[in-house]
């Protein structure tokens, strides 16, 4: 968590092969109750930082990568429990 924008630039292209435009790609300390997100605008890139005061971000347990839709990204960043949102909260029977 103490990297700045170029290093995680380039554990971004390191572990994708690049850093595509209109793409976000979230960090999160060993406590999940920090997180940096890694943006591609299409003209550049920014780093932010999220800090949570109580509580901590939930993240897959085997640490590999996975794609959230707008709606999971927006409810992780609030905290929220966004793996049941969008299609995963789906209630098919009753």
């Amino acid at each position: 968590m103490r990297v700045g924008t170029q290093t995680a630039l380039g554990r971004v292209v390191k572990v994708f092969g690049e850093a595509r435009p209109h793409h976000a790609y979230l960090f999160a300390n060993r406590r999940a109750n920090r997180m940096k997100a890694l943006v591609h605008d299409g003209i550049g890139v920014w780093l932010a930082a999220r800090q949570l005061s109580v509580g901590r971000f939930v993240w897959p347990k085997d640490g590999s990568t996975l794609a959230l839709t707008r709606a999971q990204l927006e409810a992780l960043v609030l905290g929220l429990p966004w793996q049941r949102i969008g299609q995963a909260g789906v209630i098919a029977l009753v």
